[in-house]
């Protein structure tokens, strides 16, 4: 069993660490976009160098990994030790899926195929936390629209959308009883502050960028 969790979890860093940015960068634009902006390796930052089309791609990819990685953890979900009566029993599952979202996490930060540059990990941490309670992620993803419409910043959306997951992965009670979804909820919430600290500053400082999906901004 243990070499079973050992090659998911190496499985799930190695999916994290597939730099769409950097790779979509570098050959659709001739960019490395860890160069330019604010030099870090997702979605926001290119969108807000080289736009929408380039963007979406890496969005998608980014989250897919993400997803992925996690689902893997039902190829040990008919293990002895995951099944009912086991040493772990079925919440171990939970368990070794909160293991896949750090792995897969940790790859995209520091991917392995891009020097060990990478991003903020925003998009594959949704992606991760899809799999494991995806009615919250869904509530988050709400909460990141709304914010962004009305507020045309990408980082208070997402450090919004975090902070709101522990509250919905509370208020559910298919989720409110296992105590390692609870835990992993505010590391995610906490983790999101500690990655956003600097846009933090900048926001309180007025000087954070604006992004504009929906319209191009109002000239004055």
């Amino acid at each position: 069993m243990i070499y079973t969790i050992v090659v998911l979890v190496v499985a799930a860093y190695l999916l994290g660490s597939i730099p769409s940015a950097v790779w979509i960068g570098k050959h659709f634009y001739g960019v490395d976009i860890r160069e330019h902006g604010s030099r870090n390796a997702g979605t926001t930052n290119m969108l807000r160098v080289l736009g929408r089309r380039a963007a979406l791609p890496v969005f998608v990819i980014d989250f897919m990994k993400g997803y992925v990685a996690v689902t893997l953890c039902n190829l040990a979900e008919f293990l002895p030790q995951f099944l009912p009566g086991g040493e772990y029993g079925p919440g171990g599952i939970y368990v070794l899926k909160v293991g896949l979202v750090v792995a897969v996490v940790l790859g995209h930060i520091f991917p392995l195929f891009a020097g060990f540059k990478g991003g903020k990990g925003v998009a594959t941490l949704a992606g991760a936390v899809m799999g494991v309670a995806p009615s919250s992620v869904l509530l988050c993803l709400a909460v990141w629209v709304v914010v962004l419409m009305f507020t045309h910043y990408v980082s208070l959306a997402s450090i919004l959308a975090g902070a709101s997951f522990p509250i919905f992965i509370l208020a559910s009670p298919r989720t409110n009883t296992s105590l390692t979804l609870i835990i992993l909820s505010f590391v995610v919430a906490i983790a999101l502050l500690v990655t956003h600290r600097k846009n933090i500053a900048r926001l309180r400082a007025g000087k954070e960028s604006k992004i504009y999906i929906w319209r191009p901004p109002v000239k004055r």
